[in-house]
């Protein structure tokens, strides 16, 4: 027979501290946001919002202003989730920052993911063809295996 240990109370929380969610701006984000929020707010753990910003695309490559673009398209996210924090706060609160890289998608999101050493990841599920070719954000986070990845339909 062991010898068995007092128990001592555990200080802290068992779920997670960070979850990262990806945005983007397209429908699935949203509700992929949303979903974190929840989870965030149940768990009392901070939602780090990520928008990665493209650097390259075929617009830039035609002399349009793709830096101004999504530099817009961050301003406006931020813009709508703090009108978003701002009605929902009586009902819930949740703590939450939001968080610009440069890059392509899932390298943007593999680094705030270890930068805020997050605890889980949520995406939205992928709304473009073009994931065929090259792999869905969703799916090669999943295969990478670093945190327990959510994907919202």
């Amino acid at each position: 027979m062991k010898d068995q240990q007092p128990h001592q109370f555990e200080r802290g929380t068992d779920g997670p501290k960070v979850i990262v969610a990806g945005l983007d701006g397209s429908g699935s984000s949203m509700r992929a946001a949303a979903y974190a929020a929840g989870l965030a707010r149940r768990q009392r753990a901070m939602l780090a919002l990520v928008y990665v910003q493209p650097v390259m695309s075929a617009g830039a490559s035609l002399g349009a202003p793709v830096a101004d673009a999504t530099g817009e398209v961050a301003e406006g996210l931020v813009t709508e989730i703090r009108e978003t924090a701002e009605k929902m706060k009586d009902i819930w609160d949740v703590r939450w920052e939001f968080h610009t890289f440069r890059g392509d998608p899932y390298n943007g999101l593999v680094t705030a993911a270890n930068d805020l050493k997050a605890d889980a990841v949520v995406v939205g599920a992928s709304e473009s063809a073009g994931h065929r070719f090259i792999g869905s954000v969703a799916v090669r986070l999943v295969k990478a295996g670093r945190w327990p990845v959510t994907v919202v339909p």
